[in-house]
């Protein structure tokens, strides 16, 4: 074999091992781990999960985290035998369901769904090519809203950003889970979720993440989300108190803010509070008040 033919070899095996990484066929290992943490979502359930099956990138698993459902969700599941991972727990809530899949997840990347939501059939092929082409460790996309059957539009504030989103953060939760990949280990450098928010956890995440990471967005809607169902986690009365928690604990726990994120930190918090003692006042909630003016006077002196 004569040493241009032989370079020629080489070059296409070195082009199929890439194409085999790129499928997650490399070492038998998928490249992408999707999550999907549930609870008592049965009759929505299936739809998430057919999104991620018929995806056109075929080099993933598929993690689904039955958080203690007591409707028939595990019979729904089972319809999806040897083509998905089911990891069943107690009702713990929904950043243990999402820790605890990407703790079992085999995948370079991570990929988040909810139960709720379903995926456009060609989001990971178009989102995996963007973080390799990228080169950054986490991305989202754009996305449609449906609300009780009806598409609607997004209101300004709900505008994806992209790049330095810091100070999108602040204010509302500028992340979609159902959107985002990222790396594993960017994911576990960040501690995950935290456990203890009831609500808000993916807020807080994205803004523990926004302090050092860019993050990627392709503008274009690769994901559905529904609303509108009583049983959305987005419908609590308490997000604000959680937003309020999450800022306090970025000051409080001494982040690596500049001077201009510290000042707008301290501005937001400010506002959120104000805004929050008001409307608990008004309820009669005076303790409720209380903490949260205890709450900044800490912050802030």
């Amino acid at each position: 074999m004569g040493k241009r033919q032989y370079i020629k070899v080489a070059n296409n095996r070195f082009e199929a091992k890439i194409r085999r990484f790129l499928i997650g066929d490399f070492m038998n290992k998928p490249l992408i781990s999707v999550i999907i943490p549930t609870f008592n979502r049965a009759k929505v359930i299936k739809r998430a999960v057919n999104s991620v099956l018929g995806q056109t990138f075929k080099g993933f698993e598929c993690i689904v985290v039955d958080d203690g459902s007591t409707d028939e969700t595990e019979l729904v599941l089972q319809e999806f035998t040897n083509k998905i991972r089911v990891i069943r727990t107690e009702n713990r809530g929904v950043s243990v369901a999402r820790n605890l899949g990407a703790a079992q997840a085999e995948g370079t990347f991570i990929a988040f769904l909810d139960s709720d939501d379903e995926w456009k059939k060609d989001k990971l092929t178009k989102q995996i090519a963007y973080m390799k082409e990228s080169g950054l460790r986490i991305s989202q996309t754009d996305e449609t809203w449906v609300r009780k059957g009806k598409f609607v539009n997004k209101s300004a504030k709900y505008i994806r950003p992209s790049g330095d989103i810091f100070y999108n953060c602040l204010e509302v939760c500028a992340v979609t889970p159902s959107s985002v990949m990222m790396e594993k280990t960017l994911f576990f450098e960040y501690g995950g979720f935290d456990e203890s928010f009831p609500v808000c956890e993916d807020y807080d995440l994205w803004l523990r993440m926004s302090l050092k990471e860019r993050f990627g967005l392709i503008d274009e809607p690769l994901i559905i989300k529904y609303g509108g169902n009583e049983d959305q986690l987005s419908n609590s009365s308490c997000l604000d108190k959680y937003r309020i928690i999450s800022l306090f604990n970025m000051l409080n726990k001494n982040c690596e803010l500049s001077a201009k994120q510290e000042k707008a930190l301290r501005e937001v918090l400010t506002k959120k509070v104000k805004i929050y003692t008001e409307g608990a006042k008004k309820r009669g909630k005076l303790d409720e008040a209380a903490w949260a003016e205890g709450l900044l006077n800490k912050a802030l002196f």
